[in-house]
């Protein structure tokens, strides 16, 4: 029973009449989202996907992406997701390297043209519901058995960012995902049936496939979405569906609080139990000012594509520590290396996260070179994140390792400079990068965007950080802009402001 599309059989059985999937004025029952699921999975096996094979899934948070998930995890099939945005370029190097067997996708030029250049087959899903799936598919006969799988058989393949060269593809096998849904639905959000799960983290982003669709699937609650994220739309739906439980980004919780300001009245989101923020590290000062608007508290956490995602978390039944990752959740061990030779620090230190448990990765497809660098013999997946732990045994990142600026010999970690001019009443959004000095190696730019009718001038921020730190932190330059440049999933794209 390691098939994780098992999730969705047991649960049917159990609350068929209970709402699935969301969306504005569509509702799927878990009855009727296993019936296109069934009816999908036939028609994948009509054109000859089976166990083993991949299917590219190229979609926004719509109904169209559980029904496809699950189909092709019915037949023993390998998810390839990938972000709608790409371009052609970006599709055919995921379809080259990852050998998918089918496309699916909204219909646009680049998807066609990437997929006719390496000859992959596209299922373009149309915009008229799930009648527009596929042309014909309840013609097809259903599968009802579910192909089952080893634990240690790949369920997805989930591409890294690729920061730093191509992106590598991580395979993610059912065993992983299966136990990091449980702990995260058991231990940290107690998700039942009458929860309400917003989905608003992209579901091609490991973040929202597992702590939104697999655990709300494996549960029976509701994942209510929205296709792309949009604060003002975000916080109607909340209110208009009664969400319990909200995942998102740090930058999102920024945005929800900036639209709610410029609202003519404060949204009501009293049904929240939960919050949870991961994918970056939540600025101290937005967290404040989120729980003192909405009367929610946040739960911070971390993972990575690598780890399924979960890795660490502030327990809900447990001490939270503002500012901090929390503690590793159940199945996973987590230690800090660095100094010379790698070796383990000691409390007090910062050092490099590395993690070994339940959620590790089988390792990046077809490339065991990377997947030796990344995972030591021992079994301990290196995270490229730097921390500390306090007596506790809770984590606090303190930055990426590429992040890291280097000025004149000394260490500058761009998130303390950060911290700080969040705390400026003007400042809406914060990213600090290093850039090239000839003397120095790096110098400390900061960008900033102002919080929407405040005032306040570059110079007055450098001033704010100076007065704060010592003298070869604060920024030299601090640049205003109107916007910081994202991702998918909302987090800020330091590379593009460091290359200008």
């Amino acid at each position: 029973m390691s098939n994780l599309a098992h999730n969705l059989t047991r649960t049917v059985q159990q609350h068929p009449e209970r709402p699935a999937i969301v969306l504005d004025d569509l509702r799927l029952s878990y009855a009727e989202l296993d019936h296109s699921v069934r009816q999908l999975a036939g028609w994948l096996r009509q054109q000859g996907i089976g166990a083993g094979d991949r299917v590219a899934l190229m979609l926004p948070n719509v109904p169209a992406f559980p029904v496809i998930f699950y189909a092709t995890l019915r037949l023993g099939g390998v998810v390839v997701p990938m972000n709608p945005l790409f371009k052609r370029r970006e599709i055919q190097y995921y379809l080259e390297d990852s050998g998918a067997r089918l496309i699916v996708a909204m219909p646009g030029e680049e998807v066609s043209a990437a997929a006719g250049a390496v000859g992959v087959p596209v299922l373009a899903i149309g915009p008229e519901g799930l009648s527009s799936y596929v042309h014909g598919a309840e013609a097809t006969d259903p599968v009802e058995e579910v192909v089952e799988r080893a634990g240690d058989d790949t369920a997805v393949i989930l591409y890294t960012s690729g920061t730093t060269g191509r992106p590598k593809g991580a395979e993610l096998t059912h065993d992983n995902l299966q136990s990091n849904q449980l702990t995260t639905t058991q231990t940290l959000l107690d998700l039942g049936p009458q929860d309400v799960v917003m989905g608003c983290l992209p579901l091609f982003h490991v973040f929202g496939m597992t702590c939104a669709l697999n655990t709300a699937v494996s549960t029976g609650a509701a994942l209510t979405m929205i296709p792309r994220f949009d604060p003002a739309k975000a916080l109607e739906v909340i209110e208009r569906d009664a969400v319990t439980v909200f995942e998102g980004v740090p930058t999102m919780y920024g945005a929800m609080l900036a639209s709610a300001a410029s609202a003519d009245r404060v949204p009501d989101l009293s049904t929240l139990r939960t919050a949870v923020s991961g994918g970056a590290s939540l600025p101290l000062e937005v967290m404040r000012r989120f729980e003192e608007t909405f009367g929610c508290q946040i739960l911070e956490g971390y993972g990575l594509s690598e780890t399924s995602p979960v890795a660490s978390f502030n327990h809900p039944d447990r001490e939270r520590k503002a500012g901090s990752i929390g503690i590793p959740v159940r199945g996973v061990e987590m230690k800090l290396a660095g100094g010379m030779g790698g070796g383990e620090l000691g409390e007090g230190g910062v050092g490099e996260i590395c993690i070994r448990g339940e959620n590790i990765m089988k390792g990046y497809w077809n490339n065991p070179a990377a997947t030796a660098e990344a995972i030591d013999a021992d079994g301990w997946f290196h995270s490229g994140d730097l921390a500390r732990v306090d007596d506790d045994g809770y984590y606090f990142i303190v930055d990426r390792k590429k992040d890291m600026i280097n000025r004149g010999g000394l260490n500058v970690y761009p998130r303390e400079i950060e911290e700080i001019l969040y705390e400026h009443p003007a400042v809406a959004e914060a990213a600090v990068v290093g850039i090239p000095h000839p003397a120095l190696g790096e110098e400390i730019s900061a960008y900033v965007v102002l919080r929407p009718g405040a005032s306040v001038t570059e110079a007055e921020l450098v001033e704010h950080v100076r007065s704060q730190v010592a003298p070869y932190k604060y920024p030299r330059t601090v640049t205003l802009i109107q916007e910081l440049p994202k991702g998918a999933t909302g987090k800020i794209l330091k590379r593009e402001l460091r290359q200008g």
